[in-house]
């Protein structure tokens, strides 16, 4: 598979499952229709009701973060099914086991990814 040894596979194939594993304890799944915030509003001050309302902001934001990057560590995931994982998905090359080390979700090579952002 894409230049990578069964062991580079392992180890990178367990890193992503180990952060996968991590966000899903941040991310607690709700019921339909269900609300809960972080914090809760109680009578108070207008400027400490501004304050609730942004940490709930935040909280919320946060999770929509988290929960994106759950998604796309299991697409990630999915790659090493049907032995994709490791190769650009722009040029079709070998993405390097140490960009792989340093950022395993990655779907560019370096020269793919230097383009992209240069754009």
């Amino acid at each position: 598979m894409n230049g990578l040894d069964e062991g580079q596979v392992a180890l990178l194939k367990s890193k992503l499952q180990q952060r996968l594993d991590e966000l899903a304890g941040v991310v607690q799944p709700r019921a339909a229709g269900e609300h809960d915030l972080p914090v809760s509003e109680v009578e108070t001050s207008p400027a400490d009701k501004a304050t609730v309302r942004l940490l709930n902001d935040l909280a919320l934001e946060a999770a929509g973060h988290a929960a994106a990057q759950m998604q796309q560590l299991r697409r990630t995931l999915e790659k090493f099914d049907d032995g994709s994982y490791g190769l650009c998905e722009e040029c079709g090359n070998a993405i390097g086991f140490s960009r792989l080390q340093a950022r395993p979700e990655a779907r560019l090579c370096i020269s793919c990814q230097t383009r992209a952002e240069k754009r």
